[in-house]
């Protein structure tokens, strides 16, 4: 029977998300082997390509942080194995795989090996940036590891001597390749920190496939480096070639000739920084020269003849000696004004100018003065002073108030 209940009607972008999801749910990520073919580069850094094989093709996009970590150059007819994840392109309905990391087909188990032994190395922090030595900027002695044999050491040695001929050179000679390279290499490190001849290593090999260069990723030589004491500047291989040597350098250079331009700065760059410290100083000396005649010509201002000198001291003695003349002068006239004014009042207080007027003191026979009439006694001797001389008298009569 026929069931009447509507059923629900999809959109396409909704059956198209679905379609999407169950994909994503039901193949995980994995890697697949295919032919790089119709490579393109968007100008935002991805890359659309297509891996195919005799019977079949498939488009892939690979996002540009993805495609910066890849170490090699895409070329058309590659022969490489992805790690991607199935899924669908919504807009298109088209299906895709999304890359999300490459390596050359038929490398997968030595390229798997350097994978592991980087992330290990990493997460022991063998790369960390902070344990990086710096170079040193004017090196006298470089310290060269390679093979006698190999054009790298040629065109390092032609870039130094173009670059600063100055320079000492000292090769450490060691094989760049093949069983028992690792380990020489290491071992040559470890000399030349020993003999401390050099100011800076340059580790360098020309280009090969990465069984050329595997020695280079090996734990021992990237310890080797670590465990220096004089910078060392990885230069293996060309641009796109990476190795485990290059993540545990002080300084990583794309080519051995750019390792040799990094280790010492060109002869015009020399003279250009000395023609620069010649005007740094020419300047300083022109500064503090102005800044000396500034200061002889304060001190000149400041500067007074022993003559003048002389004379402003005399003046000024005078002004002294005449400021105390003047203080002392209006101290004795101050002095005399009190005096005066001291002396009038003794001689408002003086009995005998009391007497000069017409007054005079009378005293009994014991020398009391009598102020009132009733303290003498009829018949009584007194004693009357004057203003010039005294008088004696008899009191006959006593008129009392």
């Amino acid at each position: 029977m026929q069931n009447d209940l509507p059923r629900a009607v999809l959109t396409v972008s909704e059956l198209l998300r679905s379609v999407r999801d169950t994909l994503e749910r039901r193949f995980p990520l994995l890697w697949v082997r295919g032919e790089l073919s119709n490579l393109s580069r968007a100008p935002s850094g991805h890359c659309y390509f297509t891996l195919k094989d005799r019977g079949a093709q498939v488009d892939c996009v690979m996002y540009r942080s993805r495609a910066a970590a890849f170490d090699r150059e895409l070329r058309e007819g590659m022969q490489l194995e992805a790690q991607v994840l199935v899924s669908l392109y919504e807009p298109r309905g088209r299906f895709q795989l999304t890359v999300e990391a490459l390596r050359p087909a038929g490398l997968g188990p030595l390229y798997e090996r350097f994978l592991r032994l980087k992330e290990r190395l990493e997460r022991e922090g063998l790369f960390d940036p902070a344990t990086k030595r710096a170079l040193p900027p004017y090196p006298r002695t470089i310290g060269v590891i390679t093979s006698r044999a190999a054009a790298a050491l040629r065109d390092v040695l032609t870039t130094l001597a173009r670059r600063n001929p100055a320079a000492g050179v000292i090769v450490y000679p060691a094989p760049v390749q093949g069983e028992g390279a690792a380990g020489r290499i290491a071992a040559m490190l470890a000399q030349a920190n020993a003999r401390a001849e050099c100011d800076v290593l340059l580790l360098v090999r020309g280009g090969g496939s990465i069984e050329d260069l595997w020695c280079f990723n090996e734990e021992s030589v990237a310890r080797a480096i670590r465990a220096s004491r004089i910078p060392v500047v990885v230069g293996v291989g060309h641009e796109t070639d990476f190795t485990i040597a290059d993540f545990a350098a002080d300084r990583r250079a794309p080519t051995p000739t750019a390792a040799a331009e990094l280790a010492t700065p060109a002869r015009a760059e020399l003279a250009s920084r000395v023609v620069d410290c010649v005007r740094c100083l020419a300047r300083e000396m022109r500064r503090r020269l102005q800044y000396a005649a500034q200061a002889l010509d304060g001190g000149t201002k400041r500067l007074v003849h022993p003559a003048e000198r002389l004379r402003r001291s005399e003046q000024a003695l005078a002004q002294l000696r005449t400021r105390l003349a003047f203080a002392l002068g209006h101290r004795v006239h101050r002095s005399s004004a009190q005096l005066e004014r001291l002396q009038a009042s003794l001689t408002s207080l003086d009995p005998y100018a009391v007497l000069a007027r017409g007054y005079s003191i009378t005293r009994n026979g014991a020398g009391e003065v009598l102020r009132d009439a009733a303290q003498a006694r009829e018949g009584q001797d007194i004693l009357t002073t004057l203003a010039r001389g005294a008088l004696q008298s008899k009191v006959k009569k006593r008129e009392l108030l």
